[in-house]
């Protein structure tokens, strides 16, 4: 019976076989055969130990020496024969799914198997194994063609047309001599009937690069432009190396990422998968779609991950970078220059073998050698660590540090790892101990080069108080007169402007490096610290060979013994020029801001006298008969705000009342002043016998042309107490209220532009009969203008507030200026009449 009757589907005789090297193992009791020689020594090189020359076999050294070599051929025996057993039992595992049977029976068929087919029984577990592996494959490929296919006979159909698919390309890809070839099949074979139209394979560099090992599907050129991918560029295939993980994009478009073929398929849909076995990851598998790529059934996702471990496969061989995974039974090739390397190292370093389980995937790290620096965070000697896996020496590597996973995504991708401060926590007795050290990790082969630096306190504050004083210019001595030995850090030979082979300056001799005018403090200082035997300090203007005066403030303390000898004096000097100016030029801004405000003051307090004096008395109402009238005044809270709101009321030749209100841009003396020009130029023109809207108009020119650029608004009103008509006009100032009946409202915006803005301006003019027991209001935007308000709001809260009923006009009045919402804190003017 030969092993292509073993129960699934056959092998092909040319399938290579992925676990020769272990069927090449003797069994457990099979001896070397007999020409082999004498046992060779693993640890030099296979040279047998006889031919070493040194200590004969017959001495104790040389006994020893032997029973040394034999006791190691027995351990690697041992080792061969547990690897031989592991893959027994696997292949028994198999049997007895395959065969429904027990371990029992699984173990005689094994036995009866390889008799028939002419091998050892560990050759035919390796080919079970392997034909185990393709079956699984296989049925990927069945659960993808039954997800894709129609009802059960086309489903099974499909599903033996994607079996065959999958494993012709399996079969071309282990066979291809390079990735280009690897990439040709499985787009031919495999990736086109899934209908993508691309595929590319990348190598992943040590140092984050890209390098394009393969690719098919793409426009001549295209591979040349992208043959190599600088580290740090972002594209589809470094995403996912990034992330260790397959990106499914469905629109490259979208996601706006750079990657071979966009400029020909923008649209197109793309999926790069790590390619990667034993937790190494080699590269990474780009498939590209020319439309977007909708979601995709979990048999489509589990056939391209079986394809994309096809492509590490290829990568692990014919990268050169790329080595066998290390099983532990002979050095290979770079481990032993990592492990010189780490034993050049003056910090602790751990050389890491990656350990993988029984699927084949990373599970730890074996700690393969300590260098002879190694200082464990938890006190522990070499031989604690040495040999045991990772995770069992340092539990909590994969818990607060992340320490494991950032030795696994080193190991993975090839890129190193720094961390300045990281925390190392050791459990001892169940105690967690922890060090902060600066970690550094690097990939040597299939090796982990994990080195570490445990902070030293001291040299930490050292350095600490090294960088306060840099920052802070302060220097640092120790004079002992004892030895006559004076210290000086490096900054106080820079405070000095010294050179250091000029030597430190005594401290008795401070006086000749100090300003003339600074000598008695000087003096004073030292008496106090070396006659006083007192701490003291002084500030002096220190004088530099360079011609430098620097400010410069000195500390010092005495050091005596029991019976107040002095001993040695130790302080530090502090660099102040840049304070000592900086005060200078306060006290000056100081003097200058206390000038400046007492201007301020006196304009502002010229502005308000020169207000007050021109505004008419609140107190003295017109004496018109049937109208009574009442004016208010509330100036700016803050002086300096002083503005330019007037009110007027007076009773013309002609009998009429002339009622204005009005508001000049700006504030301060010019403010006031430009009110006072045109509030008497107003009453001027009123005696003429014009209506308000060519009393505005002739104001307007008063404004534009015969004052410094000035800008107001303004309302004017003429009221005939006769007929009780009021003729009024605006100039960009909010309408009047009218009170009629406990009902207010605003009277019609008219049209009119404000005073001072262009010349010669024609102003829109109304008028409106008053009724016994009306009341009209005007005012200045002070009454109602808020910050976080639309002007419509604030009219509407005055007109409500103005409705209310009032005993008396001054009342309300008052009652108009206490539930004011107004918020810009500017002069408000008010002025009233109601008709009797």
């Amino acid at each position: 019976m030969s092993t292509h009757d073993l129960p699934g589907d056959p092998v092909p005789d040319d399938a290579p076989r992925r676990h020769r090297a272990a069927a090449d193992t003797p069994p457990p009791g099979d001896s070397a055969p007999s020409g082999a020689g004498p046992a060779a020594d693993p640890a030099t090189g296979g040279v047998p130990a006889e031919g070493r020359g040194g200590a004969s076999a017959t001495t104790p050294v040389g006994r020893l020496a032997a029973t040394v070599e034999r006791l190691r051929a027995e351990v690697q025996a041992a080792h061969a024969a547990a690897d031989g057993r592991a893959l027994l039992e696997l292949a028994k595992g198999v049997l007895v799914e395959r065969l429904s049977c027990g371990p029992a029976e699984a173990a005689r068929q094994l036995g009866a198997l390889a008799g028939q087919a002419g091998v050892t029984p560990l050759e035919l577990a390796a080919d079970i194994v392997n034909q185990a592996a393709r079956d699984r494959v296989t049925e990927a490929a069945v659960d993808l063609a039954t997800a894709v296919g129609g009802d059960v006979r086309a489903g099974a159909a499909e599903a033996t047309a994607a079996a065959v698919r999958l494993r012709t390309a399996e079969s071309s890809a282990l066979a291809a001599e390079d990735p280009q070839a690897v990439a040709d099949s499985l787009l031919e074979h495999a990736l086109k009937p899934l209908g993508a139209s691309g595929v590319a394979i990348w190598v992943a560099g040590t140092d984050g690069s890209l390098t394009l090992a393969g690719s098919a599907g793409f426009p001549p050129g295209e591979a040349t432009r992208w043959r190599y991918v600088p580290p740090g560029v972002a594209t589809v295939a470094r995403c996912a190396l990034a992330e260790r993980g397959a990106e499914w994009i469905e629109s490259l478009a979208a996601r706006g990422l750079p990657s071979i073929g966009r400029t020909h398929q923008p649209e197109g849909g793309r999926v790069a998968v790590p390619a990667g076995v034993g937790g190494r990851i080699h590269g990474v598998l780009e498939i590209c779609w020319p439309s977007p790529l909708p979601a995709q059934p979990p048999a489509v996702v589990r056939q391209i991950d079986a394809l994309a471990e096809l492509c590490a496969h290829t990568l692990e061989i014919h990268s050169s970078a790329v080595t066998r995974p290390y099983d532990g039974s002979a050095p290979r090739s770079g481990l032993s220059e990592l492990v010189e390397l780490a034993d050049g190292l003056y910090d602790p370093a751990l050389v890491l073998v990656p350990q993988l389980d029984a699927a084949g995937q990373l599970a730890d790290f074996r700690i393969h050698h300590v260098n002879h620096s190694f200082r464990d965070p938890a006190g522990r000697p070499r031989g604690a660590v040495s040999g045991a896996l990772l995770l069992e020496a340092y539990p909590m590597a994969a818990g607060q540090s992340d320490l494991f996973q950032h030795v696994e995504r080193v190991y993975a991708t090839g890129e190193p790892f720094r961390a300045g401060r990281m925390t190392l926590t050791a459990l001892v007795d169940q105690v967690p101990l922890s060090s902060v050290a600066e970690v550094s990790i690097l990939r040597h082969g299939d090796s982990v080069l994990l080195i570490w630096r445990i902070e030293d306190e001291v040299a930490r504050l050292a350095n600490l108080l090294e960088h306060a004083q840099r920052l802070g210019r302060i220097g640092g001595f120790e004079e002992n007169f004892v030895t006559d030995e004076i210290t000086w850090n490096s900054q106080l030979f820079a405070l000095y402007g010294r050179e250091e082979t000029a030597g430190p300056v005594p401290i008795e001799q401070l006086r000749d490096h100090t300003h003339p005018d600074d000598a008695v403090a000087i003096g004073r200082f030292l008496r106090t610290v070396l006659h006083h035997r007192k701490p003291a300090s002084a500030a002096f203007r220190l004088r530099r060979p360079d011609g430098v005066t620097r400010h410069i403030r000195v500390v010092a303390e005495p050091v005596v013994d029991i019976d107040d000898t002095l001993l040695a004096v130790r302080g530090a000097y502090q660099d102040v020029s840049a304070q000592h100016w900086t005060e200078v030029a306060l006290a000056a801004t100081r003097d200058q801001l206390a000038q400046t405000e007492q201007q301020s003051a006196e304009r502002n307090r010229l502005a308000l006298q020169l207000q007050q004096a021109i505004m008419p008395s609140t107190g003295a109402p017109l004496d018109v008969p049937g109208l009574r009238t009442a004016v208010r005044y509330r100036p700016a809270e803050t002086e300096h705000l002083v503005g330019g709101d007037w009110y007027d009321a007076v009773v013309l030749p002609s009998k009429q009342v002339l009622l204005s209100v009005g508001d000049v841009a700006g504030h301060g003396i010019e403010a006031a002043t430009s009110m006072v020009v045109l509030r008497n130029a107003l009453r001027g023109l009123a005696v003429t016998g014009a209506g308000p809207a060519q009393l505005l108009s002739w104001l307007n020119n008063v404004a534009h042309h015969l004052t410094n650029s000035v800008t107001a608004t303004a309302i004017c009103a003429l009221y005939d107490p006769s007929t009780r008509v009021l003729r009024w006009a605006r100039a960009g100032h909010l309408p009047p209220v009218l009170v009629r009946e406990g009902q207010a409202a605003t009277l019609p915006m008219l049209k009119g532009l404000l005073l001072g803005a262009v010349s010669d301006v024609a102003y829109q003019e109304a008028e409106v009969r008053l009724d016994i027991g009306d009341t009209l209001l005007m005012y200045t935007d002070g009454l109602v203008e808020r910050r976080d308000r639309s002007m419509e709001e604030s009219l509407h809260h005055l007109v409500t507030t103005a409705a209310t009923s009032r005993t008396s006009l001054e009342q309300r009045l008052d009652h108009l200026l206490t539930y004011s919402r107004s918020d810009t804190d500017d002069d408000t003017c008010i002025i009233s009449i109601e008709v009797m």
